[in-house]
């Protein structure tokens, strides 16, 4: 399980490691762009019901930390999906990864 640390060392917020590096790509090209967005999340199922959202901004620090030393392989649908929320009016929501029903390989054409 992965943190983010936002608007000081006192605010953290834990993300497993994968979401979290995907999550890490997309707000780091919209932060190097200098635009402000929201990034919200479903509470996890030991916390109390709900959801959260945080507006991020170029000014405020962030960091993030990752459990795994070695850096996740990345999925493009995953990255894109997310970016694509990212400029929405809603703002990012962190959303499961949709792994492929049919992975590639094992298709009609193999």
């Amino acid at each position: 399980m992965g943190t983010m640390f936002y608007g000081g060392e006192m605010t953290a917020i834990p993300i497993e490691d994968r979401a979290l590096a995907h999550l890490k790509v997309v707000i780091a090209t919209k932060l190097r762009r200098g635009e402000s967005f929201t990034v919200s999340w479903r509470h996890a199922d030991d916390d109390p019901r709900g959801r959260s959202t945080i507006w991020v901004h170029p000014s405020i620090p962030l960091r993030f930390v990752f459990d795994d030393p070695e850096p996740a392989v990345l999925s493009r649908a995953w990255v894109e999906e997310l970016a694509n929320s990212a400029n929405s009016s809603g703002g990012i929501m962190l959303v499961p990864e949709q792994l492929d029903p049919t992975p590639a390989g094992s298709g009609p054409e193999a």
